[in-house]
């Protein structure tokens, strides 16, 4: 399984390389623990990771933040020339948080509101949010297939309505379920199916004990 993750298939190149470079970061204990202690810690570690998660893809400039303005539907993000100053304030924000899941919600948030980079910022989101929980040993967070719109929407009501209740309760919903994907790689597979984990969202709903 592994083996073929690390192998890129000719057809799909770069599609290959994007897992491939997610795969370099997620799977480095290091690279996950690894958290900003400054501004200017956070904008080198997202260039970095951004360089090796979109390596194949030099049109999307990777390592690099944007140049041009990016959306959504009808969600604008902020301005190109605003993303490293936004970035530095955000940081201040960060840095009054204590609790590992408070900063991890936050750091996920801030770079998805800003979308950094042309491309990727949904990822980069998301590893960086677990590389806060892996610093302090707390569960990482899995976003299945799923639960897709349950995350997009959650952040859009965010974004929009300034509610951030249901996308508190969404990501503490993905870390419990996360908590469960433990075991034999034939184990986590079968179980993630009974999950209903790898169906699209119009096929089904993530089904998993709660506990608590």
């Amino acid at each position: 399984m592994i083996l073929s993750v690390l192998t890129p298939i000719p057809t799909r190149d770069e599609d290959s390389h994007d897992i491939l470079g997610t795969y370099r970061l997620v799977s480095n204990p290091k690279e996950m623990k690894t958290i900003p202690g400054s501004a200017d810690e956070l904008l080198s570690i997202l260039q970095y990771r951004h360089k090796i998660l979109l390596e194949a893809r030099t049109s999307k400039a990777p390592g690099e933040f944007k140049d041009k303005n990016n959306r959504a539907g009808e969600t604008h993000f902020v301005d190109n020339t605003l993303v490293k100053g936004t970035l530095i304030k955000g940081f201040d924000f960060y840095q009054g948080l204590s609790h590992p899941f408070a900063k991890a919600a936050f750091m996920m948030f801030m770079i998805s509101e800003i979308h950094p980079f042309l491309d990727g910022n949904g990822r980069i989101s998301r590893i960086m949010m677990n590389a806060e929980l892996g610093k302090r040993s707390q569960t990482r967070i899995i976003i299945p297939t799923v639960f897709r719109d349950d995350y997009i929407l959650t952040l859009r009501r965010l974004t929009r309505d300034n509610d951030p209740k249901p996308y508190i309760k969404m990501l503490g919903k993905a870390q419990r379920f996360s908590q469960t994907i433990v075991g034999s790689m034939d184990f986590m597979q079968d179980h993630l199916e009974k999950c209903n984990a790898f169906k699209e969202p119009t096929e089904g709903k993530l089904i998993f004990n709660e506990l608590g």
